[in-house]
């Protein structure tokens, strides 16, 4: 197996930050798996399409300087149409846009975070499940991952994957953890926006991770708990969706 690190988003944020997309691709042979899935090729072609230009400014949307998924898939020497399954941390859209390139892929999600998408709640956009794309949802289990709740997907038998999850940006918003080649991985979504937040307290993204998240006190509860994570478990590669740094040191090693 191989894991690919890419870029599908490009956003200079409120606080004077740049903000990226770290989407994985895991390759098996003639099979991919995506977890998470940026900006559709569909919506950089016309970004107004699906998103208001009061939203593209509000979170900073640089629709120039991004490449989707389905593109970057390409660009490797693949097959999109290979793309069989994508594993969501949650539902935004700047998380699911690129759902609309792989239309027969199938969704694995939170329980929870499908509960809150159908639910009248502004953050969301109907655009990315409007494909009727085929959803496996997963909920509460007694199954644990080094201390934390985990859900396991039965993607493949030589793939140890799980949502992790992590509450509080959204009601259903999961980690996702997953082993390749001897080496663990800790996707954590948008627990954090920058790996800052675990060391700085005074950082100004903490001001906008705590407008933007539905739970605020569960945020606050599972970042406490990655900060000691991360220093108990050196040997874990771990990483958000929006530290443009995590990811060029993803993908540079």
């Amino acid at each position: 197996m191989k894991v690919h690190h890419l870029n599908c988003v490009e956003i200079q944020s409120p606080t004077g930050d740049r903000a990226i997309g770290h989407c994985i691709l895991i390759q098996r042979k003639k099979q991919l798996i995506l977890v998470d899935a940026g900006i559709s090729s569909q919506d950089l072609a016309d970004p107004n399409l699906h998103f208001t230009e009061v939203l593209i400014q509000q979170v900073g949307f640089n629709f120039n300087a991004i490449q989707s998924a389905k593109d970057q898939i390409l660009n490797l020497g693949l097959n999109p149409l290979d793309v069989t399954d994508i594993v969501l941390s949650h539902l935004d859209c700047d998380h699911s846009s690129g759902l609309l390139d792989f239309p027969k892929a199938k969704i694995h999600v939170a329980q929870e975070e499908l509960t809150s998408f159908y639910k009248p709640e502004a953050r969301y956009l109907d655009f990315v499940l409007q494909h009727r794309p085929l959803i496996q949802t997963y909920g509460p289990s007694t199954d644990t991952w080094l201390g934390f709740e985990a859900r396991y997907l039965a993607l493949h038998p030589d793939l140890s994957l799980a949502l992790i999850p992590l509450f509080g940006h959204t009601l259903g918003h999961c980690g996702v953890a997953f082993t390749i080649e001897k080496q663990t991985y800790f996707y954590v979504g948008d627990a954090y926006y920058l790996r800052a937040e675990l060391t700085d307290p005074l950082h100004p993204v903490h001001e906008l991770t705590k407008a933007r998240a539905a739970d605020n006190i569960q945020r606050l509860f599972n970042l406490e708990r990655l900060k000691v994570f991360v220093v108990d478990h050196p040997e874990i590669c771990v990483f958000g969706y929006h530290d443009a740094e995590e990811w060029d040191n993803c993908r540079n090693t």
